[in-house]
């Protein structure tokens, strides 16, 4: 076995892995599976989480590989939210679900401030009547900082958000502007701002090195200025080209080389920010995160769902995991209410994991918080994960990504930088050479 961290360039196709097996293998035909563990009795004591998709966007970035929407308007918004809200009610019937409560909720997107103080009103209170997060002790909402002002953000707090998270991606106006973000530096100081007054538990801003125009300079600089704002945590990401990007099908359609930063300008600026934060009173939190010391930051929605965790995903095209089964919803926004509407969950694949897969999905997602501990997995699988994947731990150690001591595996500061380029190779052998999305 060998571990090949070499690539260079920041090809179409690269994707980081967050979640297995790859969902290219999730099937149409796998539905049933899904439907079958939901009419399971319900497991009370373990935990339950809930994503929910709000798809619209003021603007698509040209990086964005999921799925939103920047046509729909107001009314389309309120069927959608009708939707969910519909959706939440079938699954609170199912009766996997009876006497179990939530312990994290996460709004994702596309961009989940974009919908108005009223129209989030709306929504929780529809969720909250069959599925509520009253005693959640994590909810976080996603802000792109144009769409934000106080008020909203006070409407956000009194609905029970307890971590907030700015996609900032980085303060040059130009570089911004190059990649199709909507706001622009002026705004994220406005909403930083207006969410320190508000005083949520926990603030998190997005980074992402690498993005087209970056250079070294501009990259220290908005290092230094996402310092100067002392945020809770910062979330750093490395600039990926999924196939559906609009920079990726613009590649495939004129046959020009990637605009991107290649591999090791990327990792050597991650590993920059990691420093510069390291002597702010920051500590590494996991392969792309930096947390404060100043007070406890947790990411209850992260360790619960990479512990195997059940957590449903409302939404158009929104990604489940529960009792072992990775499922996603229909694609399409007409489909999906549709569906809905007619009174039936909008599954359209899934994939039941084998006790080994879900041994690896687990094992691949915690090395992404930079450790693990062996106990652990002995103790839910009995299976010693050193031992039985042994040639590619010890490929890993020679390389110095990994050390072993005390029954933990803990990334090196280089393996920390190259995570999602080694993780493949724990991957069933039939299942590494498959597209992953």
């Amino acid at each position: 076995m060998t571990v090949d961290v070499s690539q260079s360039r920041t090809e179409v196709g690269n994707y980081f892995v967050s979640n297995y097996p790859p969902f290219s293998q999730w099937k149409p035909e796998f539905v049933r599976q899904a439907l079958d563990v939901l009419a399971q009795p319900p497991r009370v004591d373990d935990p339950l989480g809930l994503y929910l998709h709000i798809p619209f966007c003021r603007k698509r970035c040209l990086f964005c590989y999921f799925k939103v929407y920047t046509d729909k308007n107001a009314s389309e918004i309120e069927v959608y939210l009708d939707a969910l809200i519909k959706e939440n009610e079938l699954y609170s019937r199912s009766p996997a679900f009876q006497g179990r409560r939530l312990r994290f909720a996460y709004f994702g997107g596309g961009t989940p401030s974009y919908i108005s103080d009223k129209q989030l009103r709306y929504l929780v209170e529809g969720l909250n009547r069959h599925v509520s997060w009253a005693t959640a002790e994590e909810v976080t909402f996603e802000c792109e900082p144009g769409t934000l002002h106080k008020a909203k953000l006070e409407t956000l707090k009194d609905i029970g958000v307890t971590r907030l998270s700015l996609g900032i991606e980085h303060f040059d106006d130009e570089i911004l502007a190059a990649n199709g973000r909507a706001h622009l530096s002026p705004e994220v100081y406005r909403a930083y701002a207006w969410a320190r007054e508000v005083d949520f538990p926990q603030i998190n801003i997005d980074l992402i090195a690498g993005m087209m125009g970056e250079t070294e300079e501009k990259w220290r600089d908005t290092v230094r200025r996402a310092i100067e704002l002392q945020p809770d945590s910062v979330t750093i990401y490395q600039m990926e080209l999924p196939y559906n990007t609009i920079i990726s099908q613009d590649i495939l359609k004129k046959g020009t080389q990637s605009p991107i930063a290649d591999w090791t300008t990327k990792r050597g600026w991650l590993n920059y920010a990691f420093e510069e934060f390291l002597k702010h009173d920051y500590e590494i939190a996991g392969t792309d995160i930096v947390a404060t010391k100043k007070k406890t930051c947790r990411f209850i929605y992260r360790d619960a769902l990479w512990h195997g965790g059940d957590m449903i995903g409302l939404g158009v095209s929104s990604f489940s995991h529960f009792a072992g089964v990775n499922f996603q919803n229909a694609h399409n926004f007409e489909e999906y209410v549709r569906i809905i509407n007619e009174g039936r969950l909008p599954i359209y694949r899934a994939v039941s994991l084998t006790p080994k897969q879900r041994l690896i999905r687990e094992m691949v997602l915690q090395l992404k918080t930079g450790k693990l501990d062996t106990s652990y997995f002995q103790s839910k699988f009995a299976v010693d994960v050193w031992q039985e994947f042994r040639p590619v731990y010890e490929d890993l150690q020679a390389k110095h990504l990994v050390e072993r001591n005390n029954g933990t595996i803990r990334l090196t500061r280089p393996g920390l930088l190259v995570v999602d380029h080694f993780l493949l190779d724990f991957f069933e052998p039939e299942l590494r050479t498959v597209r992953y999305a």
